[in-house]
């Protein structure tokens, strides 16, 4: 093509992404590497890969270099999504990793859990969402036993937590809260991401008829995922 060199490099990795040559999670060469390639300067290689990064089709990672963006789940906000069929609808191989699983008490001193529990056990479960062989979310959810006393049984081999509760509970009334936190030691090391990255956080609750139900915590990295929502004037 014609036209600055740097669009040029970026219409070269570009093509390579949508093509499915360079797969999400490819590392994209070194700015030193496309320096020689296209016998250039480093301010046209990094023109060209702050282009990429800005149309999200590249995340940069700290001392790691350059890497194929996975394609975001775009999530409705106001609905409950399924993470599990999100992922397989877009291609890629989903798993779920159960961290960790006890059954407790609420903690009296959270008036949250003791609304949750209504004078029942908890289900504490930790987990891991992967997409593609690599983790896409953290997930810790609470769930009430008075409300789903079957879960207790569940093993979640093949079904995680929150899809068994879609399939199994239904809900009437949801709450959501979004906002941005920055990962913390352990939330780095679960999601490989560096230490204070950018995360998208998700805490909802849900009810039926009345009836608290669950409450959970999702973590995503925050080029793997955002929010959608349609609406009206009167909406």
């Amino acid at each position: 093509m014609t036209g600055p060199l740097h669009q040029r490099i970026r219409a070269d990795i570009e093509a390579r992404i949508r093509s499915g040559e360079w797969p999400p999670g490819h590392r994209v060469p070194f700015e030193t590497e496309l320096m020689a390639q296209y016998g250039c300067a480093r301010m046209t290689v990094s023109k060209a890969m702050a282009a990429l990064v800005e149309a999200g089709l590249i995340v940069r990672r700290k001392r790691a270099g350059s890497f194929v963006a996975r394609p975001k789940v775009h999530a409705p906000v106001l609905n409950i999504p399924d993470i599990q069929s999100e992922i397989v609808a877009r291609g890629e191989a989903y798993a779920f990793r159960l961290l960790s699983r006890r059954v407790r008490a609420a903690d009296r001193d959270s008036p949250e859990e003791v609304e949750l529990a209504a004078g029942g056990k908890l289900l504490e479960l930790d987990g891991v969402h992967d997409a593609g062989g690599r983790p896409f979310s953290l997930e810790r959810r609470l769930v009430s036993l008075k409300a789903a006393p079957e879960m207790e049984a569940a093993d979640f081999a093949d079904v995680p937590p929150g899809a068994w509760l879609l399939e199994h509970v239904a809900w009437t009334e949801a709450e959501s809260r979004i906002g941005a936190v920055n990962a913390d030691a352990e939330a780095a090391r679960l999601l490989a991401l560096d230490e204070g990255a950018a995360c998208l956080v998700v805490d909802r609750r849900t009810w039926r008829e009345g009836q608290h139900v669950t409450r959970v915590r999702q973590v995503f990295p925050g080029e793997a995922y955002d929010l959608v929502a349609r609406f009206g004037p009167g909406a």
